[in-house]
């Protein structure tokens, strides 16, 4: 049995399960307390990250890679363009929300208000909640200038980068820090790919202490 070591609201964790769904691979779903460093965990993983995958007698960790594994292993559904600049194009995305917007938002919001308490480091701190709260305006501006001329965040077909963006975007609006009044495109792309069967189990999460906001699972929403 395929195995993937991950964390729920982890958006690098929900990309790759993204990535599993939608190329129909079954895998059971562990959850990995990363940060309390366990010796097995770190043979799997010495970087003590989620999210670790265990398939084919292999063991592979870091998200992109992992997906990249995944497209080029189990090439249909395609989730990256024939075109190398259109590739080009879905890894500059990809990078995008999981470099910058990971640092900008993901980290001051999410990580702030769950990671904080669920790893016992403290109390969230205003000034980042502040930033992120901020940050997350730019970056769903951008988005909804990318989706004015595309059908989907990269091109005319929905790629690795849409699954990177919904990946934090769906664990930020499980805490309801997600504004969809900003942007009727955004709220369009999201409302698209949260329809999907590859994101049914992601709505079905539930993290012990933090409860879903009302349209989380909401299709309709």
């Amino acid at each position: 049995m395929n195995r993937l070591y991950h964390v729920p609201l982890s958006p690098f964790c929900r990309k790759v399960r993204l990535v599993l769904a939608e190329k129909k691979i079954e895998v059971e779903l562990v959850e990995e307390r990363y940060w309390e460093q366990d010796p097995d965990f770190l043979r799997r993983n010495p970087a003590g990250k989620v999210p670790v995958l265990r398939m084919g007698g292999r063991t592979m960790a870091e998200s992109q890679a992992i997906c990249e594994y995944l497209e080029e292993t189990v090439p249909e559904p395609p989730l990256l363009p024939r075109k190398p600049e259109s590739r080009y194009e879905v890894r500059r995305l990809c990078a995008w929300f999981d470099d910058k917007f990971h640092q900008e938002v993901t980290t001051k919001l999410l990580y702030e208000r769950v990671n904080k308490k669920i790893t016992k480091e403290g109390y969230p701190e205003s000034r980042n909640v502040k930033a992120g709260a901020k940050a997350i305006k730019y970056h769903l501006d951008y988005m909804h200038w990318l989706l004015e001329q595309r059908r989907w965040l990269a091109g005319d077909m929905m790629t690795l980068a849409d699954f990177a963006a919904a990946a934090h975007i769906s664990a930020l609006d499980y805490i309801s820090d997600v504004d969809w009044h900003r942007s009727a495109n955004v709220k369009d792309w999201y409302a698209k790919i949260k329809s999907r069967p590859a994101f049914r189990n992601l709505l079905a999460d539930q993290v012990p202490g933090f409860k879903p906001s009302v349209q989380y699972a909401d299709l309709d929403f």
